[in-house]
């Protein structure tokens, strides 16, 4: 194939990057790369991308590295792929629409865990927002911290939603499930039998963030291929500030972390085990997770990835932020019809079933 121009195709990015309002230090990385490559003779170039020796440029890192490189092979960069699949759509539209075409949350916390309010006031004020559904995902015994369900407090806690769900507004339901941990050997932190019983299992990671790559990525697709898991959870787990704003006491305990980085996975593998096995990426619409970044939405998106645009919600007005979800998705060019919770509850409901 005919080589691109590397320094062209940099110089697109950037611009692609500033129009939709990305991390400043994104954009100058590859318009400092751009820079340093329009100074030197293209012969230079190819030979370096050759051996594998363009990091040794000042200001060329590994992901501008591996543009010039796809460029000169003549093909399209994948990261300027992925931004290309978002140019032209009004995206202030494109994320009114997914928010109006949500009719649930498959994500939330009440007092039962660490939440602050309980699961009726939490219901109450999905079903104003307009909702049909909303899954109670309290957490999971080993997250003691957040005062995670033994088995028996969670079978109460079926008991308490089956009697709620007879004295809510007609056209609503709460939805059973659990946000349960990934352990460190990909197992699930509940019976098997209880999982079975519950409508929607988002599975975490919660515990050594930190894990070698290798270790990580083979935890992460243990717990994907379990037929009890619906859902991955805020997969990097990184947290990029102190808690949310406005966010100052109860009800908010399991998010007092300090800004986090992310977790190191494959996640070319984790998000193809997900399509593999008709299993959801979470875009978990906490302001201070914002979690998978943009560029891991946008491999999602490609990989063929369903998502569930959730909030992570500890408090009612909390499940007003799946818009801050919305808006990133909409950025991403995630497809609405493969959002699970854009659909009908009997829809979502046959999809969890399913596997």
């Amino acid at each position: 194939m005919t080589a691109r121009d590397p320094v062209a195709d940099l110089r697109r990015i950037a611009f692609l990057l500033e129009r939709a309002n990305e991390a400043t230090y994104r954009v100058r990385a590859f318009r400092a790369a751009a820079a340093t490559l329009a100074g030197l003779p293209a012969a230079e170039v190819a030979a370096r991308a050759e051996a594998g020796t363009l990091t040794e440029l000042a200001g060329v890192g590994d992901v501008t590295a591996r543009t010039v490189t796809e460029s000169l092979r003549g093909e399209e960069p994948v990261y300027l792929r992925r931004l290309l699949a978002t140019e032209g759509i009004d995206l202030d539209e494109a994320a009114a629409a997914l928010r109006a075409a949500l009719r649930g949350d498959c994500h939330t916390h009440s007092n039962w865990s660490d939440g602050g309010s309980p699961i009726e006031e939490m219901a109450l004020a999905a079903a104003e927002l307009g909702h049909e559904y909303l899954a109670l995902t309290d957490h999971s015994p080993r997250l003691t911290v957040a005062r995670g369900l033994t088995a028996a407090r969670l079978r109460r806690q079926l008991d308490h939603v089956a009697a709620l769900n007879e004295a809510l507004p007609e056209g609503f339901r709460i939805l059973t499930g659990i946000e349960v941990d990934i352990l460190e050997d990909g197992s699930l932190d509940q019976d098997e039998e209880l999982l079975a019983r519950l409508d929607v299992v988002v599975g975490s990671v919660h515990s050594n963030l930190r894990d070698e790559r290798r270790r990580m990525t083979r935890r992460m697709v243990t717990a994907i291929a379990n037929p009890h898991l619906d859902i991955l959870g805020h997969c990097t787990g990184r947290m990029v500030a102190t808690r949310p704003p406005g966010v100052t006491g109860a009800g908010d305990r399991g998010h007092r972390a300090r800004t986090r980085p992310e977790s190191d996975f494959d996640a070319e593998a984790v998000f193809a085990a997900c399509a593999e096995h008709g299993k959801a990426v979470e875009i978990n619409s906490r302001p201070e997770r914002q979690d998978p970044p943009k560029r891991l939405i946008r491999l999602a998106v490609e990989t063929g990835c369903l998502f569930a645009i959730d909030t992570d919600a500890h408090a009612p007005g909390q499940l007003d932020w799946q818009r801050y979800g919305c808006d990133r998705a909409a950025r991403c060019g995630v497809p609405v019809d493969r959002v699970v919770n854009t659909w009908p509850v009997d829809r979502l409901l046959d999809w969890t079933g399913s596997h």
